[in-house]
């Protein structure tokens, strides 16, 4: 008996030398030692443990050894005050359909960790692609269940056997980014196991992920951190989850909830499950200490198997501009762009002058939000294209060129004599109360900061309206652009044409309008800061239409690169199906003027090319393609390499043929949303098989410049139940 104990033993110790910190290896002696840790803790240290005390930290315990431990966003990059590699976004790498490649991200994101003394990534994110419009689709690997948990597995092995610790979220059924701490998805159990977990599961029973990140909004009515079903019978007892269950920042409601509810470390840091709130809740025996007990061994036995406690966290032989982060950036983007059309075989580009024109043409554009990332360098797709073609050959019409400056043809009145804006500040967020200054000003471009706008107004809480008269002196397209920290919007004759009115982080809003030729335009900008940071700035500019007919008709080929960027796709919000008027506008316009052009789009999912996919030649979906992705798409585009990437969802002609285009949105005036997954199982291709709807592009669609003919093709049955 005793030698049999042995093998056993010695047997879980060999699987844990094999899979090399891949699994999270929580062996007896582990929890063992963790048990340890947490009998010499106090209560109190024990309910301060389980939140962070800072954002991305799990706090210390120093008369215990316990280190402070590092985590980052996320899913495409280092993100937290730091440069880093940003790699291609979730549903270009789910686009490769590629194993290797998945693993090989994780190796990267795992030593640019390291390199920066991160103990933990917050990634990979794994939510089923439901709609194109939800927000943060960009960061997910796609509709299909199987390709999304395969992806997101080698992803967590590649982090895991760098020794770093990965995180699956968002648990569960966080589909959209509308009223995501409200919403209730109402999904039924078979639904819920046949679509929505088996990504999580394989994450948990098969790459063995050290955490598991628990999602904003309810589920069937609880919230996802306080939903004991969610987190203890399925992620604990029905798959077996020894790791750590934290939620999403600020996704925690109740503290007593979320304690018995199964969560086990509040982030950023503790505002429910704290001192205050638990310690009475276990004196009256409503939470139990041992339950509090529990969540610290999670937390402290999954460090130790990661040697989180033990080990320098910070590899300073690691480079931080990395060169083979860079590389498996570059492998990324060559395999993940999918050819979506190409008539007459107009792509490759491989002689003559090119134009690249549109607003994502010198940037590289990238998903909002935890996403975010700020790389070293960028190579854009103006760039890859000079770099390959020399820069006699290749033409330059970003927005900033194309549009111009009409700043000096805005003035303060009707009168027509003084340009600039008429300011007006108020003590209040709100735009009420007594007027503070007026000022004239010649331009809207204030970056405040932690400041006030003039002595004696607050840091916080205040507001300003500039208005300003506009008469255009010829016909043409004006593009509007305003950006801030917080709410901004831009009336017209006092029609709200663009603006992002809330709460919220530097963003940025375009809007384009034909204007007439005498016609006076009243202009009205509003905003307000709620706290924080404060900044805001206006541009206008016109289509300089001459300058785009001379560069269209000196062209032998045109390029135009549009799509959305962090501001219009991302994190807390979700997006319209179709591109902004004056994107679409531009499109139409030089497909009009040229007969050789190619669009390159830039977006997290499918979006709307009935208004203008018919008239250009070739299609090209970027998704996000990070920074080395205007190099492989030069490569692309002039034949160097043939694409090979292929759809991960549907592409649907129109918003209104998709299968969950009816339960997307909770329409109702009631203050607690509830969307009802009707669709059941059928979402994706599933859903437009039953429904009988031929999406514009299916799943799995990608074109290449090679030709393929299929003959002689046939079906034989080897059994009851077998075909080949």
């Amino acid at each position: 008996m005793k030698i049999k104990k042995k093998v056993a033993l010695s047997g879980l110790l060999l699987c844990c030398a094999i899979t090399a910190k891949a699994q999270v290896c929580i062996t007896p002696q582990v929890e063992q030692r963790a048990r340890e840790l947490v009998s010499q803790m106090t209560l109190e240290e024990k309910i301060d443990y389980i939140s962070g005390p800072k954002s991305f930290y799990i706090r210390a315990v120093p008369r215990l050894g316990i280190p402070e431990i590092r985590m980052a966003d996320g899913p495409q990059g280092i993100r937290n005050n730091t440069q880093s590699t940003l790699y291609p976004c979730g549903i270009l790498s789910a686009s490769t359909w590629n194993r290797k490649l998945a693993r090989e991200l994780g190796h990267g994101l795992a030593r640019d960790a390291k390199a920066r003394g991160v103990s933990i990534l917050l990634g990979p994110g794994v939510n089923i692609y439901r709609s194109p419009l939800c927000g943060r689709n960009y960061e997910y690997f796609g509709e299909d269940p199987y390709l999304t948990g395969e992806t997101a597995k080698e992803y967590i092995l590649g982090v895991q056997e760098e020794g770093v610790m990965a995180t699956v979220k968002h648990f569960a059924a966080n589909n959209q980014e509308w009223s995501r701490h409200h919403a209730s998805s109402d999904v039924d159990e078979r639904t819920l196991q046949e679509i929505y977990f088996p990504a999580f599961r394989k994450a948990v029973q098969e790459a063995g992920v050290g955490a598991v990140m628990d999602s904003y909004n309810p589920l069937n009515g609880v919230h996802a951190t306080e939903n004991s079903w969610l987190n203890i019978d399925v992620l604990r007892k029905q798959w077996g989850f020894k790791g750590i269950l934290m939620s999403d920042w600020t996704s925690v409601y109740s503290g007593v909830g979320a304690a018995n509810g199964g969560l086990d470390l509040e982030m950023p840091v503790g505002k429910f499950m704290t001192r205050e709130i638990l310690i009475p809740a276990i004196e009256n025996g409503i939470v139990k200490e041992e339950t509090i007990d529990a969540k610290v061994r999670h937390i402290l036995q999954t460090l130790i198997a990661f040697g989180a406690l033990d080990t320098p966290r910070e590899d300073k032989s690691i480079d931080k501009d990395n060169a083979q982060s860079k590389e498996i950036a570059l492998d990324l983007a060559r395999e993940g762009v999918v050819l979506l059309k190409n008539d007459n075989g107009t792509l490759p580009y491989r002689n003559g002058r090119t134009l690249v024109i549109g607003p994502n043409a010198d940037i590289i554009p990238t998903g909002g939000g935890s996403g975010f990332v700020t790389p070293y360098s960028v190579v854009s797709l103006y760039d890859g294209m000079v770099q390959l073609k020399g820069g006699r050959q290749i033409e330059l019409l970003s927005d900033s060129i194309l549009y111009k400056d009409m700043s000096q043809q805005i003035y303060t009145d009707g009168s027509f004599t003084q340009n600039g804006f008429k300011g007006e500040y108020y003590n209040t967020r709100n735009l009420t109360g007594e007027l503070f200054q007026a000022a004239i000003e010649p331009a809207i471009d204030h970056a405040w900061k932690y400041g006030a706008p003039f002595d004696g107004m607050p840091v916080d809480q205040f507001s300003a309206r500039w208005t300003g008269v506009y008469k255009a002196d010829k016909d043409g397209t004006v593009k509007f652009q305003l950006a801030g920290d917080d709410g901004y919007r831009l009336f017209v004759n006092d029609k709200l044409i663009t603006g992002d009115w809330g709460n919220h982080s530097f963003s940025t809003r375009s809007a384009f309008m034909q204007v007439s030729a005498g016609e006076i335009y009243r202009l009205r900008i509003e905003y307000f800061d709620n706290v924080g940071e404060a900044t805001v700035s206006f541009q206008a500019g016109m289509m300089d239409e001459e300058r785009l007919a001379s560069s269209l008709k000196h062209a032998r080929n045109v390029i135009v690169c549009a799509g959305f960027n962090s501001s219009t796709e991302g994190e807390g919000f979700d997006r319209p199906f179709a591109l902004s008027y004056g994107q679409e506008y531009l499109i139409n316009k030089v497909a009009s003027l040229h007969d050789n052009v190619a669009v390159v789009v830039n977006a997290g999912g499918g979006i709307d090319f009935r208004n203008w996919g018919q008239s250009v030649q070739a299609i090209l979906m970027a998704w996000y393609p990070g920074q080395e992705g205007g190099k492989a798409l030069a490569e692309i585009i002039t034949g160097k390499l043939s694409p090979s990437g292929k759809l991960p969802v549907s592409i649907e002609e129109k918003w209104e043929d998709n299968p969950v285009y009816g339960n997307y949105y909770d329409n109702r005036n009631v203050p607690h949303k509830r969307v009802q997954y009707a669709e059941g199982v059928f979402v994706g291709y599933r859903g437009y098989d039953r429904n009988g709807k031929q999406p514009l592009y299916p799943f799995g669609y990608g074109l290449s410049y090679s030709s393929f003919e299929y003959s002689n093709l046939s079906v034989e049955k080897t059994g009851e139940a077998g075909l080949r």
